[in-house]
């Protein structure tokens, strides 16, 4: 009777423990999505309402802080750090509410650090080290947002690994499309400092920075324009 009980009390555990990641993703993905639709409009996040009742993106980052992904199961680890990388932003100036811009907290990126994933580690941790650093990804850049309005729109949903494929590309188009991001003239196109800061990601294989855009847009741009980086707009992406 003991040995009976002992191996399905195993069985159990061995159960809970294969299932449980997944779980446990699930469940924080589908809470992060309710954020984001809460208080996420037009790109524009409602950081005066949030920092009013935290208690939900508090208790999103302490759900974040207990889950472990790996990098073998790639779509759900990149979903994962994705969205803590949003949820971080957003905390990190909730904390310093009200400011004008992220940079107004000394630090903001590469020193203040979160208890995420089971470490803790800063926001330049989570997209050099979690994320460019383990994949060849450069459509990241255009679903990481960094609290300001010089950055690709944050959406009004979450992350999810099934529908990542989907979502990446969606929001590379619209950002590479969009005339105040890609702004094109006679024999030049203006492009985000982002391009200058993450160069090596875009410039790959042999492909200029054109090249890359032409991958995505629609109105395809002549690869003898000239390419010239316009100021970053650090303001807050506020609502």
């Amino acid at each position: 009777m003991m040995k009976h009980f002992i191996f399905l009390f195993a069985t159990i555990l061995l159960f809970n423990t294969s299932t449980g990641f997944s779980q446990s993703t699930e469940a924080f993905f589908n809470e992060a999505d309710m954020f984001f639709k809460t208080y996420v409009s037009n790109g524009k996040v409602d950081y005066k309402s949030i920092e009013k009742n935290p208690e939900k993106l508090n208790r999103l980052l302490d759900q974040a802080a207990k889950i472990s992904v790996s990098t073998s199961e790639e779509k759900n680890y990149q979903a994962f750090w994705i969205n803590t990388y949003n949820l971080a932003v957003i905390k990190g100036i909730v904390d310093n509410y009200p400011i004008e811009s992220p940079l107004d907290k000394d630090g903001f990126f590469e020193r203040i650090k979160y208890n995420l994933g089971g470490t803790s580690l800063t926001l330049n941790d989570i997209e050099n080290k979690k994320l460019r650093a383990n994949f060849d990804e450069p459509r990241f850049h255009f679903v990481l947002v960094c609290g300001a309005k010089g950055c690709p729109p944050i959406i009004a949903k979450a992350y999810k690994p099934s529908k990542l494929e989907e979502q990446l590309q969606k929001q590379t188009v619209k950002a590479l499309n969009n005339p105040s991001f890609i702004k094109v003239s006679e024999n030049e196109v203006a492009i985000s400092e982002i391009f200058k800061w993450y160069k090596e990601d875009f410039v790959k294989n042999g492909q200029t920075e054109i090249d890359f855009l032409n991958h995505f847009r629609k109105e395809k741009i002549p690869s003898n324009f000239k390419v010239s980086y316009y100021p970053y707009n650090w303001q807050l992406n506020q609502k």
